[in-house]
């Protein structure tokens, strides 16, 4: 005796493709007669998505050759004013030559090498220092003893 070729699976599986392809069909009948609707998003002043149009009064003119692409010179950029910050000597270690530094204002820590301290330091010395942009953040420099 045979047993039925189609599984339970199966049968799913078409219900599955005949109710999407109905749904298909239903999508394109009311797209045929529900008439024209907007294929178009507008956004408004405010950044929010709308569907209608913004008003041409409210249109804020923009001088093209007022936008700046790119990033400005060295020479035009003005320069940062380097201001000293004081802090403390958390670990230093003069055999590697290097060592951290917190700020007492802000209590952010700082990376220091020898090659940036102008006078000998050591572990909790009280120091004024620099900050400069490294390659994994923000270094110490100029670094000297109160």
């Amino acid at each position: 005796m045979a047993g039925s070729q189609e599984t339970f699976g199966k049968k799913e599986r078409e219900k599955k493709r005949l109710k999407k392809k109905q749904d298909k069909l239903l999508k394109k009948e009311e797209r045929k007669a529900g008439g024209q609707e907007s294929e178009f998003i507008y956004v408004d002043e405010f950044g929010q998505l709308t569907d209608t149009p913004m008003d041409p009064s409210r249109k804020i003119k923009v001088d093209a050759s007022t936008i700046e692409i790119g990033i400005p010179k060295k020479e035009d950029r003005e320069e940062e004013e380097v201001a000293e910050k004081q802090g403390k000597v958390s670990f230093f270690d003069s055999s590697k030559g290097f060592g951290f530094i917190i700020e007492s204002l802000s209590q952010e820590k700082y990376f220091v090498h020898v090659s940036g301290v102008l006078e000998e330091i050591k572990e909790n010395d009280k120091v004024i220092f620099e900050l400069e942009r490294g390659l994994k953040g923000m270094n110490a420099v100029r670094v000297k003893k109160i």
